[in-house]
């Protein structure tokens, strides 16, 4: 069973930074954090340029990922164009050795997760809803930075605010679908509320990524619900529309 209290030290919010970081992660060579609503509408791409300049982190490449719910992952190097911000079309995950380029995905319930590893200086960041998690993104994420020659016992990995358990109530034909492809994990991500079940997608994606070969000290997991806290998070249920607004999450090697 996994006690999220044992989490709570690891990610943190900064006041000064406003957004929430992974003690696991930053430090003064590598940056990541987590936004909330202070930051605005991450939709909004001067949003996001605002922060990392009224912040003075500085970077060569804004990469942003026009997510589509897949498991395409982009093994980002220098390319031919040279705009300042860059984005890369079907895409759900990115990894790259580059310094001063900062990865980001937006999200509104679905989990982002971010990658280290410090040895090999290789970062990553990935984009999972219910059909990533599904499609196991996160082993996919893993596999592709071995790849790359990054040891699984080196890679850490910080699971950001997103939707919990207690508001993600799921219908029957997608109870049966995560049953069938996780009847081990079952009793742990699922539980019935009101004749509901109910799914944890970061517990899934915790329960992967220590499959995969990730140790269990070197990731951390948010304990709070992107649905609940509506003073500090955008939430795609809440909003009940289409045009939900959405935070960022990043992570960027300083050099």
């Amino acid at each position: 069973e996994l006690d999220i209290r044992n989490f709570l030290a690891m990610i943190t919010y900064n006041p000064d930074l406003k957004i929430f970081c992974s003690t696991l992660i930053n430090d003064d060579r590598y940056f990541s954090g987590f936004s909330s609503r202070d930051q605005g509408d991450a939709r909004n791409i001067d949003n996001i340029i605002k922060y990392f300049n009224q912040q003075y982190i500085s970077f060569k490449r804004l990469i942003i990922l026009e997510q589509i719910h897949s498991t395409n992952i982009e093994v980002f190097q220098e390319s031919e164009y040279q705009e300042q911000v860059e984005k890369l079309e079907d895409k759900d995950g990115v990894i790259t050795n580059l310094p001063e380029v900062i990865l980001i995905v937006r999200n509104a319930d679905c989990v982002p997760l971010v990658f280290l590893d410090k040895l090999k200086g290789v970062i990553g960041i990935s984009h999972q809803g219910w059909r990533g998690s599904l499609k196991k993104m996160s082993i996919k994420m893993v596999e592709q930075m071995t790849q790359l020659g990054v040891e699984k016992e080196n890679l850490r990995v910080a699971i950001g605010p997103a939707i919990g358990a207690c508001c993600y109530d799921v219908d029957d034909d997608r109870y049966y679908s995560f049953l069938q492809e996780f009847d081990g994990y079952s009793d742990k991500i699922f539980f019935k509320k009101k004749g509901r079940w109910h799914l944890s997608l970061p517990l899934l994606n915790y329960l992967q990524l220590l499959n995969s070969g990730v140790k269990k000290g070197n990731i951390d997991f948010f304990p709070f619900c992107t649905k609940c806290d509506r003073k500090r998070f955008f939430s795609r249920r809440r909003s009940k529309t289409e045009n939900f607004e959405k935070m960022f999450n990043f992570v960027v090697k300083i050099k």
